[in-house]
C-alpha cells in the first residue's frame, strides 16, 4: 500500500516593480535643513507596480522603445539620451527625461495594463529626527514597509524586484523594512495568518527596464505634492489604485489621507506648503 503523498504544493511566485521618487535628503551644508531648495525634493515616495500581462511581453516593449530613442535622430541628440547611451545604454528615467522623450514613454504607459500603488512620505524634519533617528536608511525602510505591509497575508511566494538605490538597498535595510511590515501586519492580521514569502530581488533600470513604469507614476503623483501639477497624474490616473500620504496626520481620521484613482482623486489642493519642522 503506497504512502499518500505528502510534498507541500509550492507557493504560486509572484514579482512586483518597486522604484522610488524624491530623494532622502534634509541637510545640506553645516547640517542646516534644506528641504525645498533646489535639487532637493520636499516628498520622498515609492511606487509598486503589478503587471497584468506576462512580463516578457512587457519588457521587450520597453525595450524596442528604448532602442527607437537611441535611434531618433531627433531624440538621441538630447544630452540625457546621449550620457546615458554612452554609459551604457538609453532607458527611462522620468525626472531626467526631456518632454519629447516623455511624451513616447507616457503614451505607451497610458495603454499598459498595470497596477500601482504609491506611497508619498512629506519630509518632516521634526518626524525625520525622532522617529527614523536622522538617519536616511531607516527613513527608507519605514516608507517601503507601508508600501508591502498588506502583500503578506495570501500564500504565495513574492519578488520584490526594487531600483538599486546606493545603500538604502543593502540587504540590511530591506531585512529592517520587511521585519517592519511583517510586525505591522501581523498586529492586524494576527502573525500565523501571514502566508506569504518575500524575496528582495535589487536591480538597475538599465537592466530591469520593467522598473520604468514605477518611476513614472511615481513621478507623476510627486509632480502633484511638490508642484501642484496633475497633468500627468491625470493622464495616467487609471493606473494608479492608491496613493497614500502617509505622514499627513490630520487627515488621519477616516483614512482622509487614501486617495483611490476613482473615488477621490488627487487634486491640486494636494500642493503641500513650505517644509515643516
Amino acid at each position: 500500500m503506497s504512502l499518500p503523498d505528502e510534498t507541500p504544493t509550492p507557493l504560486p511566485i509572484v514579482h512586483r516593480f518597486i522604484d522610488e521618487v524624491g530623494d532622502t535628503t534634509f541637510y545640506g551644508k553645516g547640517k542646516e535643513v534644506n528641504l525645498g531648495q533646489e535639487g532637493v525634493s520636499l516628498v520622498f515616495g515609492m511606487s509598486i507596480v503589478k503587471f497584468d500581462r506576462p512580463l516578457v511581453e512587457v519588457r521587450s516593449e520597453i525595450l524596442a522603445l528604448q532602442k527607437q530613442v537611441e535611434g531618433d535622430p531627433l531624440l538621441n541628440t538630447i544630452p540625457s539620451v546621449v550620457k546615458r547611451v554612452d554609459k551604457g545604454g538609453f532607458f527611462f528615467h522620468a525626472c531626467k527625461d526631456s518632454d519629447d522623450v516623455r511624451t513616447v514613454f507616457l503614451h505607451y504607459l497610458r495603454d499598459l495594463k498595470c497596477e500601482a500603488e504609491i506611497v508619498i512620505a512629506r519630509k518632516i524634519h521634526s518626524l525625520f529626527v525622532n522617529k527614523h533617528h536622522g538617519k536616511d536608511d531607516e527613513f527608507y525602510a519605514d516608507v517601503l514597509s507601508h508600501l508591502i505591509k498588506n502583500r503578506l497575508k495570501q500564500p504565495r511566494h513574492i519578488v520584490l524586484n526594487i531600483a538599486q538605490r546606493g545603500s538604502s538597498t543593502r540587504a540590511r535595510v530591506l531585512d529592517e523594512a520587511l521585519a517592519k511590515a511583517t510586525g505591522r501586519a501581523g498586529k492586524r492580521l494576527g502573525s500565523d495568518d501571514l502566508k506569504a514569502e518575500v524575496v528582495f530581488n535589487v536591480q538597475t533600470p538599465l537592466r530591469e527596464p520593467l522598473l520604468a513604469v514605477p518611476d513614472y507614476l511615481g513621478w507623476a503623483v510627486q509632480r502633484v505634492f511638490e508642484k501642484g501639477q496633475t497633468r500627468y497624474y491625470d493622464y495616467l490616473r487609471e493606473k494608479i489604485r492608491l496613493v497614500v500620504d502617509l505622514y499627513d496626520s490630520e487627515k488621519y481620521p477616516g483614512n482622509q489621507n487614501y486617495y483611490d484613482h476613482h473615488c477621490n482623486p488627487l487634486t491640486t489642493q494636494n500642493k503641500i506648503g513650505p517644509p515643516s519642522t
